[in-house]
């Protein structure tokens, strides 16, 4: 059995990359998500809102491959700005449990310079195990 390519239906082609890879043992690999929506568009130009859209975009490729936010296991997030994410510490954690529930992976944050889409924020990547 071979990797098989997670993409939810309603979402604009993934082009040069996947959304995520589910390998035969039930592992989901979700490639980094940022802050926009499943047609590619920033809706939101604050960081609380694209960390939302970042982490309903995670949610969402689980579920299109059969899980739910409990089955993540490890989120990484990549963030631009460090004052602002510390600034915002209640907002955070009020948006996280809006989106994931009180399901608390083990996560990673690195502070980085930039990202590849001038107007992300933030990009996180997560790890899930399915069934």
């Amino acid at each position: 059995m071979s990797l098989k390519e997670i993409h939810p239906e309603d979402w604009t082609p993934a082009l040069g990359y996947a959304n995520g890879m589910l390998a035969p043992d039930g592992t989901l690999y979700i490639g980094g998500q940022i802050g926009w929506n499943e047609n590619k568009e920033f809706v939101a130009k604050d960081f609380i809102g694209q960390m939302e859209q970042s982490l309903l975009n995670i949610r969402t490729v689980v579920e299109a491959a059969g899980g739910q936010a409990a089955d993540i296991a490890r989120l990484t997030w990549y963030v631009k700005d460090k004052a602002e994410y510390l600034a915002h510490q209640s907002e955070i954690g009020q948006a996280y449990r809006h989106i994931m529930g009180r399901h608390f992976p083990a996560m990673s944050m690195l502070v980085i310079s930039d990202l590849i889409e001038d107007q992300a924020l933030i990009e996180i990547e997560a790890t899930a195990h399915i069934g």
